[in-house]
C-alpha cells in the first residue's frame, strides 16, 4: 500500500511583540510558500498581537 504523504506540516506561530511561541496550526505549504502571518490573541502581552511563523 502506497503512503499518502501530504504537503500539510505543522508550524509554530511567534508573538512579534515578546516572543513567545503561542500557537501551533497546520498549512499547505505547496499553495502558500510565503510565511503566515495572523493577528492573534497573545496571553502573555495581554492584547491581539501580529504572530508570525517561525523559521
Amino acid at each position: 500500500m502506497a503512503s499518502k504523504k501530504g504537503a500539510r506540516n505543522s508550524i509554530i506561530l511567534k508573538c512579534t511583540v515578546c516572543g513567545n511561541e503561542n500557537y501551533i496550526t497546520s498549512k499547505n505549504r505547496k499553495e502558500h510558500p510565503d510565511r503566515l502571518e495572523i493577528k492573534k490573541y497573545c496571553k502573555f502581552c495581554k492584547q491581539e498581537t501580529v504572530h508570525k511563523e517561525k523559521k
